[in-house]
C-alpha cells in the first residue's frame, strides 16, 4: 500500500509520539509498503530527505512558545497539495489535529483520500501551568476537546492507544467509528534478560544497590519531581536513575541539589536507541510519576523487560499497571506514598519476581507484530470501503441521470419517420 503518516511531532522531537509515528513509518516499510511521513522541519526551510526507505518531508516552521521542541508549521497548503498529488496515498494516517493534520484533512477530501486519525493528545501537554488555574484551564480543556473531536468526527476512522483515551473522545461527543489500537512494543527487541555490567560502568551506575529506572521526557506534566521528592522519603538505600531529555532537566537538577541527593540520583540524558533494552536490565524496578499518558511507551518497554512497576494512579497507566499485580499505583503526587511502594519493592525480591513475571503476562497481548498486522488489516479495509464508496456513488449518479425527466433532453429526430411523413405530405 502506499500509506502518508501525518504529525507535527517527530524525531528528533523526544517523546511518545515522535517514537510511534517513526516506528510505524520504518515497521510499514519493512512490510512492504511505501510510506511517506509530514513532519515540521527545524527551521524555515522545507526539506526532503529518505531514511530507512521512508520518504519524510518537512515543511517549514517555527517553534511553539510554551512547550520546547514543539513546532508549528508556516501553513504549507500548496506544498502539502503537490506532496498528496505526488505520492498518491491510499491512506492517510493522522497523528496530530493541529496544523499538518489540518491541512492534510482538508486536502485528503478534495483529493477523495480515506482518513485515519490516532489520538495521542491531551490539553495538559500543551500548556502544563494550566492545571493549576482552574478558571482558565477548565474552558481551556472543553475548548481544546471540542475542536480535536470535531476533527476527529470529519474522519473515516479515529483510533486511540488505550480505553481511557477513546473514552475521553466519546466523553466530549465522538461520533466517527473507532476502536482502540495500542501502540506496542517490540517483544524481539525488549526482552528480560542478564544485566550488562559493561553498560553499568559506562553510565556511571552504582553497584550493589537496587536501581529505581524513570525513562520520560522532563517535561513538567510528566512529575519526574514527585520522584526526586520520593527518593528523599525512602528508607532503603536505592538509587534513581533518570534517563531522557526535556524542558524541565535544568529545573528537576536544582530539586536534587536543593535535597542533596547528587549521590542518590543520576541523570543520564538522551540514551541512545541500543543502550535502551540493557538499560532496563540494569534496573529492580520502573518508576512513573507522570499525570499526562494516554499510553506510557517506557512502561510497556520495562514490563517487556519483566519489570515491576510504581506507577501514579493517573489516565490511561493503571490499563497497565494492575495494583499489585505487577506493580503498585499512587494517589498522583503523593511522592510519601510513591516512596513507601517503591521501598516495598527494593526491599524484597519475592514481590519482584512475582509482579515482574505478572508484567510479561500482561505486555504479552500488545505485542508489536500483532499490533502492525491490526494496521494493515485497517488500512486495506477502509481503503477498500472508500474505493467501492466512490464507485457506488459514480453508479447512483449515472442511474440518476438516466432516470431524469426526458423533457429537459435534446430532442432526438427518428429518421424513418421523418422520411415516411415526407412522402405523405
Amino acid at each position: 500500500m502506499r500509506i502518508m503518516i501525518v504529525s507535527d511531532q517527530y524525531p528528533p522531537m523526544v517523546g511518545g509520539v515522535p517514537t510511534v509515528t517513526q516506528g510505524l513509518a520504518k515497521d510499514l516499510v519493512d512490510r512492504g509498503h511505501q510510506v511517506w511521513v509530514a513532519a515540521p522541519s527545524y527551521g524555515v526551510r522545507d526539506v526532503h530527505r529518505i531514511e530507512h526507505k521512508v520518504h519524510i518531508h518537512r515543511f517549514a516552521s517555527f517553534e511553539w512558545p510554551t512547550y520546547e521542541e514543539v513546532r508549528i508549521p508556516f501553513l504549507p497548503i500548496l506544498p502539502f497539495r503537490k506532496l498528496l498529488k505526488k505520492a498518491d496515498p491510499d491512506i492517510i494516517h493522522i497523528h496530530s489535529p493541529v496544523v499538518l493534520g489540518n491541512i492534510a484533512q482538508i486536502l485528503a477530501g478534495n483529493l477523495r483520500i480515506p482518513v485515519i486519525a490516532t489520538n495521542h493528545y491531551m490539553p495538559i501537554n500543551i500548556i502544563r501551568s494550566l492545571a493549576s488555574e482552574p478558571l482558565i484551564s477548565k474552558p481551556f480543556v472543553f475548548a481544546s476537546y471540542t475542536y480535536l473531536v470535531h476533527f476527529c468526527n470529519r474522519c473515516e476512522y479515529v483510533t486511540a492507544p488505550t480505553t481511557t483515551a477513546l473514552d475521553l473522545l466519546y466523553d466530549h461527543g465522538l461520533r466517527a467509528p473507532a476502536q482502540v489500537v495500542s501502540n506496542g512494543v517490540d517483544l524481539r527487541r525488549f526482552t528480560p534478560g542478564e544485566p550488562d555490567e559493561r553498560l553499568r560502568q559506562r553510565l556511571n551506575l552504582p553497584q550493589g544497590r537496587p536501581l529505581i529506572l524513570s525513562v520520560n521526557r522532563l517535561s513538567l506534566e510528566k512529575r519526574i519531581d514527585v520522584l526526586i521528592d520520593a527518593a528523599a522519603k525512602m528508607a532503603q538505600d536505592a538509587h534513581i536513575v533518570i534517563a531522557s531529555t526535556g524542558p524541565a532537566a535544568a529545573e528537576l537538577r536544582a530539586q536534587v541539589e536543593q535535597l542533596g541527593l547528587k549521590n542518590r540520583v543520576t541523570f543520564l540524558g538522551y540514551i541512545a536507541d541500543a543502550d535502551l533494552a540493557p538499560l532496563y536490565r540494569l534496573a529492580d524496578v520502573f518508576a512513573i510519576p507522570s499525570e499526562a499518558d494516554l499510553q506510557s511507551l517506557t512502561t510497556m518497554e520495562a514490563m517487556a523487560c519483566g519489570l515491576p512497576v510504581v506507577a501514579a494512579n493517573a489516565y490511561a497507566l493503571p490499563e497497565l499497571v494492575h495494583h499489585e499485580e505487577n506493580g503498585f499505583l499512587f494517589q498522583r503526587g503523593n511522592s510519601k506514598e510513591m516512596a513507601h511502594y517503591l521501598d516495598l519493592l527494593v526491599s524484597d525480591a519475592a514481590p519482584r519476581a512475582r509482579m515482574a513475571a505478572r508484567s510479561l503476562e500482561i505486555i504479552a497481548r500488545h505485542d508489536r507484530s500483532l499490533v502492525l498486522d491490526h494496521w494493515e488489516a485497517l488500512y486495506h479495509r477502509l481503503a477498500s470501503e472508500f474505493i467501492e464508496a466512490k464507485e457506488r456513488k459514480l453508479r447512483q449518479r449515472k442511474h440518476a441521470d438516466y432516470l431524469r425527466p426526458k423533457t429537459n433532453r435534446p430532442r432526438m429526430v427518428n429518421a424513418s419517420k421523418f422520411a415516411m411523413d415526407q412522402l405523405e405530405e
